[in-house]
């Protein structure tokens, strides 16, 4: 039986609708939050005495990895995840926790730091039945449809 808190993963071939579309909505979904994250970056530099400036790229990777993190631990979604409607689950189907996030976040991270792998990443995401990235396949992670309330 499946709840807000657990639920084996759904079977791609028998429930479909979980994953209708999530690829395309993952994409949307990390527009979004790359604006989100550039808007955090600017509302900091002052924070910094502009400072921040120095070391904006270092600066602009805490600010994502922070963000990704405390929005995956708490919701199991980041804010443009939840605009489209999907969330990311386990591989025993439960919404991340805060150990789950982290691994996540930090295989993204690492995803990017080697644009072949993100590559890689993003053909799986398109051409999989479950839409999972090199990160989902280690972790055992999906993202899902969210249900409606």
């Amino acid at each position: 039986m499946m709840n807000s808190q657990s639920f084996e993963l759904p079977d791609p071939h028998y429930q479909p609708e979980f994953y209708a579309d999530v690829p395309l909505k993952r994409l949307i979904s990390w527009a979004i939050d790359t604006v989100v994250i550039v808007i955090l970056v600017v509302l900091i530099l002052p924070f910094t005495a502009f400072t921040g400036l120095f070391f904006l790229p270092l600066l602009g990777f805490l600010v994502n990895f922070a963000y990704r993190v405390i929005c995956l631990a708490n919701g199991s979604a980041t804010l443009g995840m939840r605009v489209t409607a999907i969330e990311f689950r386990n591989r025993q189907g439960a919404r991340f926790a805060l150990s789950d996030a982290l691994l996540h976040t930090l295989g993204y991270t690492l995803s990017w730091m080697f644009p072949l792998a993100q590559f890689v990443s993003v053909i799986f995401m398109a051409s999989q039945e479950r839409g999972q990235g090199l990160t989902d396949m280690v972790l055992g992670s999906v993202a899902l449809n969210r249900r409606a309330a």
